[in-house]
Parts: structure tokens; C-alpha cells; sequence
């Protein structure tokens, strides 16, 4: 069989649609626990003592508004999640590839380029995280608003009894509606609301992929020395996704609430005792900006201390350590499909 027509490996655009497929697909299988964090992350916490737990929170969702609100704005953030993961896995194997040939090209012919550095990992990695944000943000402001809905009146914003209850106004939350409020409310910038939070955020996926090719790298030579197989199995792509997402979690989550405020209806609720929220269609901010990362989590510390910058984050961990393992262990799967496809295609152009 000629060598011709068998890439070895995918070229950056395949790497990337097999990301994104993956990417879709995990977050498609817990996307209940998606909309469940992100209300929990999005409005200020109860001074009761009621369960704010992700899970009695799918319930009481479920209960109230029935099951479709458990996938409110499922739509907007498959749009985000594949455009998202494509544009990141994109940059991310195209810097990383260059970077490595570049490598090699400076060594003896024949020579094995080493193993990328954990630093050269990282700063690889929040390039190509930092020019996905730019381009896919609109849609992440969008989707959040859907999964969060509309907060009718000061006195209906706690939790948790209440964070199942915002979307119950009948509204328009339509892809396009919400897309233009944003821009009535908050202007054409109002698209891009936590872009400076989300770039702070590349450091996440960076930490995330850092690590896990850092020990992804590290476990296939033992294996290696042991004469085992070079490639590692699904168990242990859970286990070092996870790992690598939960500590990447933890050292960002005070920005990836603050975020998730910013981009929500909800960030101009300002303390225990609002004023009337502007009404919606209308510009919000005529005689003040929108809050920043940096008032929200001024805010938030003032109300609840400390331990406020971390609410919902044992939600975001367990969404994201499943989601992120899933991807893991999807995107070698869709790796191989997407190479297969490729192999068929050059094939059929052979004939």
C-alpha cells in the first residue's frame, strides 16, 4: 500500500475539527450541569440557608420550568463551543507545530526534537487562547444570557430559591433578540462584555493542555522503557484531564465567576439594596461604564468575603473536570476518525 496515500499525522485544520467535534460532544453530555453552574456563578449569593447545591438546583429547575430550561441557550453554546475549541485547538497546534519544527530544523539531521518545556507549554498555549477569545467572545455573551434568563426585580435575585425562577418573564431569548438587546443595552462593545477577564482566562486552557501534554509526555516514556505501548488508554486520559483541569480551575475561578457576572443581566445588581434594574432595550450606561472583573470582585469580597470569589466553584469543577476528561478522551477518538477520513479521501483522489 503506498505510504502516499496514509498522512501520519493531522494537519492543523483535522487537529482542530477533531477538538471542536470532541469539544461539542463532551459538553453536549453535561450541559444541564452547565446552565446549573453558570446560574449559580451569575447572581449573588442567599443570606439563607437554602441548598445551592448544582445538583438541587437541576431539580428545582426541572420542577419549575420543565426540561427544556435545563438546555436553555443549547444552541448558542454549541455555536461557541465548536467555533471556540476549533479556533483554539486551530492556533494551538499550528503555533505548536511550528514552534517544534522550528526546533528541529536547528538540530543534527535525524535528531528527536525534546519535549516542549511546561513555560513553552503555557505561553503556546494562551497565544492560541487569546486569539480564539477575540473572535468567538460574541457568542459567549450571548449563550450566557440565554442560560442565565432575565432577573425581573431586585428582591427576585438570591439563591438559591430563586435562581430557577429568572427566566420565567416571557421574553424573546432567541439567539438574534438577545444578540440585539446586548447592542441596545450595552452598545456593539456590549458583544464583547469580559474580553478582558477572558484573556486573562487563556491562562486556564494553558495550564490545562500545559499539564496534561507535561504528563502526558512523562507517562508514555515510562511506558515506553517498560515496553508497554506508546500511547496512553482512555482511563488515563481521564485521569490526567482531570487532574490538570481541577488545578486549573482553582487558580482561575475567582476570574471565571467574575466573568460570567459580566456577561450576565445580572451586573447591575450592585449590593443588599439595589436600585430599580434599568429596563431592558434601553442603554444601561449612559452615566457610568459596565462593571469590570475588578469591581465585580471588589464587590463580591465586600459582601461576602473571601470565600464569595469562589461560589459555585465546586459546580465549575465537576462540570469541567467531566466535560474536559470527556474531550480528552473524545478528541484522541475523533483524532483517529477525522485521520481515517483523510486516509479514505486520499485514497479516492488516488484512483
Amino acid at each position: 500500500m503506498s505510504s502516499k496515500a496514509k498522512p501520519q499525522t493531522l494537519t492543523p485544520l483535522a487537529a482542530a475539527l477533531a477538538g471542536a467535534l470532541g469539544a461539542c460532544f463532551s459538553t453536549a453530555v453535561v450541559y444541564p450541569l452547565d446552565v446549573a453552574k453558570t446560574r449559580i456563578q451569575a447572581l449573588p449569593k442567599s443570606k439563607g440557608k437554602d441548598d445551592s447545591s448544582m445538583f438541587a438546583l437541576i431539580i428545582r429547575i426541572f420542577r419549575k420550568e420543565g426540561l427544556l430550561a435545563l438546555y436553555s441557550g443549547f444552541g448558542a453554546t454549541m455555536l461557541n463551543t465548536f467555533s471556540m475549541q476549533y479556533a483554539y485547538f486551530f492556533f494551538y497546534s499550528f503555533v505548536r507545530n511550528s514552534y517544534i519544527s522550528r526546533i528541529t530544523r536547528k538540530l543534527p539531521k535525524g535528531s528527536k526534537a525534546p519535549a516542549l518545556s511546561t513555560a513553552a507549554e503555557l505561553l503556546l498555549g494562551a497565544a492560541a487562547g487569546a486569539l480564539a477569545q477575540i473572535f468567538t467572545i460574541p457568542v459567549s455573551v450571548i449563550a450566557t444570557r440565554q442560560q442565565v434568563g432575565r432577573v425581573t426585580k431586585p428582591s427576585s435575585i438570591t439563591l438559591p430559591s430563586n435562581a430557577s425562577e429568572v427566566s420565567e418573564l416571557n421574553a424573546d431569548d432567541s439567539f438574534m433578540a438577545v444578540a440585539r438587546e446586548i447592542v441596545e443595552e450595552e452598545g456593539v462593545a456590549g458583544l464583547w462584555l469580559g474580553i478582558k477577564p477572558g484573556l486573562v482566562l487563556t491562562v486556564n486552557p494553558a495550564i490545562t493542555y500545559g499539564m496534561y501534554e507535561r504528563v502526558k509526555s512523562l507517562l508514555l516514556l515510562a511506558k515506553a522503557k517498560g515496553g508497554s505501548s506508546d500511547k496512553m488508554t482512555a482511563w488515563q486520559s481521564f485521569v490526567v484531564g482531570s487532574l490538570s483541569k481541577t488545578l486549573a480551575t482553582i487558580v482561575t475561578y475567582p476570574y471565571i465567576m467574575a466573568k460570567v457576572r459580566i456577561q450576565a443581566r445580572s451586573a447591575d445588581i450592585h449590593d443588599d439594596d439595589p436600585k430599580d434594574i434599568p429596563p431592558p432595550h434601553t442603554y444601561h450606561h449612559s452615566g457610568s461604564k459596565h462593571p469590570g472583573a475588578l469591581d465585580v470582585l471588589g464587590k463580591v469580597f465586600k459582601r461576602e468575603g473571601f470565600f464569595g470569589w469562589y461560589q459555585g466553584m465546586e459546580a465549575q469543577i465537576v462540570k469541567a473536570v467531566l466535560s474536559q476528561a470527556l474531550l480528552f478522551m473524545s478528541k484522541e477518538q475523533f483524532e483517529k476518525w477525522t485521520l481515517a477520513f483523510i486516509v479514505l479521501l486520499a485514497q479516492m483522489r488516488s484512483k
